[in-house]
Order: structure tokens, then sequence, then C-alpha cells
């Protein structure tokens, strides 16, 4: 297992809509266990495959952060097929360092999705769950939380992204 480095705003990469995983074979694996290691050294609570350059339709969520095999979700080829509620709270990410804003998301979702093996199953999720995986899916079709502003937020988070950009830029220099 490897950690992988975390593609940082304005990569490219990050508002790619990925494609489907079709193969389910040891690069998988090894894709699916780099990102669950590369999630918790990070430290954080999700993972999507562009945000360590990977196009493709795979993230991986965990509110324990490491702390209980159980909670660990690896999401291959997801689809919300059911949402309810609305709750407004605080999102960052982790490839927008220092970023964080209140996003409204839905408190209960139902994802179908597959496992690594290509077997289908689904989840359902409710609150700080429901938040990441949508969060998560968000990546996975090259959005950022930040789409999801309007107004005086979004002009605030468009301020904080030019900044990003031009560290990112000196660091490039």
């Amino acid at each position: 297992m490897s950690i992988l480095p975390i593609r940082l705003y304005p990569d490219p990469v990050l508002r790619v809509r990925c494609r489907e995983v079709e193969e389910f074979d040891p690069a998988l694996d090894r894709w699916v266990a780099d990102m669950v290691e590369t999630m918790y050294a990070a430290p954080g609570i999700g993972l999507a495959a562009p945000q360590v350059g990977l196009d493709r339709r795979l993230a991986v969520v965990d509110l324990s952060v490491g702390e209980s095999l159980e909670a660990l979700l690896v999401l291959i080829n997801p689809c919300i097929v059911e949402h309810e509620g609305a709750e407004v709270d605080v999102e960052g990410c982790l490839s927008l360092p220092g970023i964080t804003e209140k996003v409204e998301r839905p408190t209960r979702i139902v994802v179908e999705a597959v496992h690594k093996t290509g077997e289908p199953f689904s989840v359902e999720a409710e609150d700080w769950l429901a938040r990441a995986i949508c969060h998560e899916l968000d990546h996975l079709d090259g959005v950022l939380f930040t789409d999801r502003l309007s107004g005086l937020k979004k002009d605030k988070a468009k301020r904080a992204l030019r900044r990003l950009v031009e560290e990112q830029q000196g660091v490039l220099v």
C-alpha cells in the first residue's frame, strides 16, 4: 500500500466526470487499498478517485477515520437512488485545504454501488454519513462543494479558491 499525493485545486482532474469501473482485478484492489491509506493519513473521512488522479467512479468513506473496520465504505460505480430531507452544515475538502463553508445536503440517501468483486449492494445513510457520501460522489462528477454555494458564500469561496491557485502557482514556480 502507498500513500498517494492528493490533487489540489485547480488540478483539472478535479473537474472530470469519471468513467465507470469496468475491470475488477488486482489493480482495482491496489487502488482501493492506496486510497484508504491515503484517506487515513490525510486524515480525512472520505476520498474520491479523482483526488488522487484516477479518472474512475470510485470513492472511500469512513467516519471513524480508521477506528472501526466496519465503518469503511468502498463505493464503486455509486449512484444515489433516493434522497430526502435537507440540512446545512460545514464542509471542507482535502483538495481545497483551508476552505470551509456551509453546504446544503440531503439528510438521508440510498446509494447503489458494487463491491470490489463486482457484486452489487446498496447502503442507506443518514446525517453525516449521507453528507460525506454526497460530497465524495460529487467529486466523481467533477463537482466541488464550493459549486453548491450561492450569493455571498460563493463570492467568498471564489476569493479563497483564487488564493489557493496563487499559492499553488507559487509552489510550482
